[in-house]
């Protein structure tokens, strides 16, 4: 009997509960031809608004511009530091560089998370904003990092990863001053390719972030300052709008599935399971455990038909673009740890009871079980 493939990611599964609705909403919009800044944008905003617990979110281009936005509206700016975890995607470095700061690294704890004693140790004259990074589905401890910073310091979730999460009852994209999200395809909450957002309680920083989205300005032909073309098209909001009713449950699936692995792995002690910290909602966005000789263990669960993933395979600073920063292996003895034993296993909504026995059983002979 051939064994199941099973990927990391399927999207099948939302695409199949979505899809009269997608159609409905794509026809409207060709009807109407408002492809740019159309009505179903403005009503996603506020829906999503809404979500998270905040008055503003405002629609952009992808992630990494929603990040740069947040910084920006922030007030970050040429000369300003931005303090950001040496574990995470390149973007959030790249959206600090791009505002026209510089990123400075901290390392995580034993939970992935943004180590709060670590940015108090990071912090200058010059610190203008940390960015808490909600990383695999968990929230930052965003409150701990607001006390390890003088007053005055911005903080910034970049929660892409953790769309429905929730720390001490407060859902991400509430829990700090600002927040960015991306809706790449395979997040909780994903489009059908780039789009993203920003989320304030701040009225002040919404409207900036309005108006750097739009070329620096509110109306036509009237801009105000230099400003970027990042606008959410109507298109995604359709399919945004449409997956927002879904999440809740989407997630309430992902939760499940990821209790099922800890029941199937809690008899293998060389796999570290996931640790969900104090205060937090996990929405397991991935599901990630540490092993002995990851590279080998992926090669084996590869050939098992298993699609397995790293996230993230290299610390920051430990990448080529990043080397003017001045680090060197050793500096984040955490992230570089991590890193060498993280794998992502398959984890999505819709996913198989049998499929996951498939991986759990084909990571155990990987590992000698």
């Amino acid at each position: 009997m051939t064994k199941p493939t099973v990927p990391l990611v399927d999207l099948s599964c939302q695409q199949q509960q979505i899809d009269y609705l997608i159609r409905e909403g794509f026809n409207r919009v060709l009807a109407e031809s408002s492809f740019i800044m159309g009505p179903p944008v403005e009503e996603f905003e506020e829906a999503w608004a809404s979500y998270c617990g905040v008055p503003f979110s405002i629609g952009v281009g992808n992630g990494t511009d929603a990040i740069e936005l947040a910084l920006r509206a922030a007030g970050v700016g040429r000369g300003h530091e931005v303090i950001v975890p040496a574990n995470t995607f390149v973007a959030t470095a790249g959206a600090v560089e791009r505002s026209g700061a510089l990123p400075v690294l901290a390392d995580c704890n034993e939970d992935f998370l943004l180590d709060p004693s670590e940015v108090a140790c990071k912090v200058t004259k010059r610190t203008k904003a940390v960015v808490g990074v909600h990383l695999y589905g968990q929230a930052a401890p965003m409150e701990a990092l607001k006390s390890a910073v003088p007053p005055g310091v911005a903080i910034v979730e970049d929660m892409a990863q953790a769309q429905g999460a929730k720390r001490f009852g407060i859902r991400a994209g509430g829990l700090g001053d600002v927040a960015a999200t991306s809706f790449y395809p395979g997040k909780n909450l994903g489009a059908y390719g780039d789009a993203g957002a920003v989320m304030s309680a701040d009225e002040s920083i919404a409207t900036c972030v309005r108006r750097l989205r739009n070329h620096g300005g509110n109306a036509r032909y009237q801009h105000l300052e230099v400003g970027f073309n990042s606008r959410l098209d109507t298109l995604q909001a359709i399919v945004l709008n449409a997956k927002l009713a879904f999440l809740d449950e989407w997630n309430r699936q992902r939760v499940q599935a990821a209790e099922r692995y800890n029941q199937l792995l809690a008899g293998l002690p060389m796999v570290e399971l996931p640790r969900i910290a104090a205060g937090n909602e996990h929405v397991f966005h991935l599901y990630v455990v540490r092993v002995p000789d990851r590279d080998g263990v992926m090669k084996a669960l590869n050939a098992a038909g298993i699609e397995a993933g790293i996230h993230y395979p290299c610390p920051i600073h430990l990448l080529p673009a990043y080397s003017h920063l001045g680090h060197k292996r050793g500096d984040f003895p955490t992230a570089e740890r991590h890193a060498a034993s993280i794998m992502s296993l398959p984890l999505y909504p819709g996913i198989s009871a049998r499929q996951q026995e498939h991986v759990a059983a084909a990571l155990g002979k990987a590992l000698g079980n």
